[in-house]
């Protein structure tokens, strides 16, 4: 198998915004937002290795990582993130480490929910924290997926659209989607005149559906005058029990491709990356020890990564815990002490002009966020 059929075998799926109406926004989207979610719960001690913590060698001796790119005397990267060192070196990409949505009870189910939906709890809330951020802003959109994930949904009135691989469905008739709509009552006439609309835009009828090239698909109509401001693709497979890796294997080859889906993003947006925001997203990081089987078992905190033309200085954003056992959260996991939320909610103030006690209370329904927008983008 070669590396792009691997690629072409992850499945993904994608949610661009539409240009802005009116809202409660300062002014139009100042830039554009993308979120991947990495599904499955990103070991952010192997992504980015505190090297300067005394206590990791000992704790990951079968999966430490023998040549991490430095990024300070404290933090590595790992090798598989090429192209996220290089956005580092040029003041274009940052890290926040010792993070998480607050929720601990280490459930992929509940996780996702959580770090999608945004509520007070998983399950909590049938919008996702992006969908109200757009309502906010009165930017509807679409989704290439056969369904709209929970971190997209909005009151407002979302479409989806998953392009057919069967011959000849890409041009059907609009004649023939023309007289159906006429032959139904006005509820059924909706739905076959969206067909309609969708038909019409041949040019999604033919994408690849893996995240790399997804990932370039979005930047490239983010990048166009009155385009889309916001996108979500996913990449999953992090949950890596077993056989988990250091500077190779199971995990780093999910770093290697999260590390292509942002350099695809760099490549669309073209001169639109000086008004971009990218960040990751994952439901939870991964124990501080080894298991039996060389693998990492669900944890607590992880780490974010932030990269855009947005950015204006690299840094690594933490209140480190440490890993030795007392540090530890129930003697297990890396201790979160960034909410973040908070980190979500400065992108969304960045792009879409709203005011920070706004989102804290209309997104992410709780008045008590606190502000990390002058970590991030001062």
């Amino acid at each position: 198998m070669t590396r792009r059929e691997f690629l072409k075998l992850t499945g993904a799926s994608l949610f661009l915004s539409a240009a802005p109406v009116s809202g409660f926004t300062k002014d139009l989207p100042q830039g554009n937002i993308s979120v991947i979610l990495l599904q499955g719960g990103m070991d952010g001690l192997t992504a980015v290795p505190p090297i300067g913590d005394p206590a990791l060698a000992s704790l990951r001796q079968e999966i430490g990582l023998s040549n991490p790119i430095k990024v300070n005397p404290f933090f590595g990267l790992h090798p598989k993130l090429q192209h996220f060192s290089k956005l580092m070196a040029r003041g274009e990409a940052s890290i926040v480490h010792a993070t998480s949505f607050p929720y601990t009870k280490r459930s992929h189910f509940e996780g996702q929910n959580y770090m999608q939906g945004g509520g007070s709890s998983p399950f909590s809330t049938t919008t996702g924290w992006l969908g109200r951020a757009l309502d906010l802003a009165l930017l509807p959109g679409r989704a290439l997926s056969l369904e709209l994930p929970l971190i997209l949904r909005g009151s407002l009135n979302v479409d989806n659209f998953y392009p057919a691989r069967v011959n000849g469905s890409s041009k059907p008739e609009k004649w023939l989607i023309e007289q159906i709509t006429m032959a139904h009552q006005a509820e059924e006439a909706k739905a076959f005149q969206a067909v309609g609309d969708k038909v019409a835009d041949q040019a999604r009828s033919n994408i690849p559906r893996d995240p790399v090239s997804l990932a370039k698909y979005a930047g490239e109509q983010m990048s166009t005058k009155g385009g889309p401001v916001a996108s979500v693709i996913r990449v999953n497979q992090f949950d890596t029990h077993a056989l988990q890796g250091a500077d190779e294997g199971s995990h780093g080859d999910r770093l290697e491709l999260l590390d292509e889906v942002i350099k695809a993003y760099r490549e669309g947006l073209g001169d639109a990356w000086d008004q971009s925001i990218i960040l990751t997203l994952t439901e939870f990081g991964r124990t501080a020890s080894v298991n039996g089987t060389g693998g990492t078992d669900h944890g607590y905190a992880s780490v974010g990564l932030l990269a855009g033309g947005l950015i204006d200085n690299s840094r690594v954003i933490s209140e480190w815990p440490g890993l030795a056992d007392a540090d530890l959260y129930e003697e297990r996991d890396l201790y979160a002490t960034i909410d973040y939320r908070s980190v979500c909610a400065a992108c969304i103030e960045r792009v879409l002009g709203l005011d920070h006690d706004l989102i804290s209370q209309k997104v992410f329904l709780t008045s008590k966020l606190k502000r990390t927008y002058d970590y991030i983008f001062s």
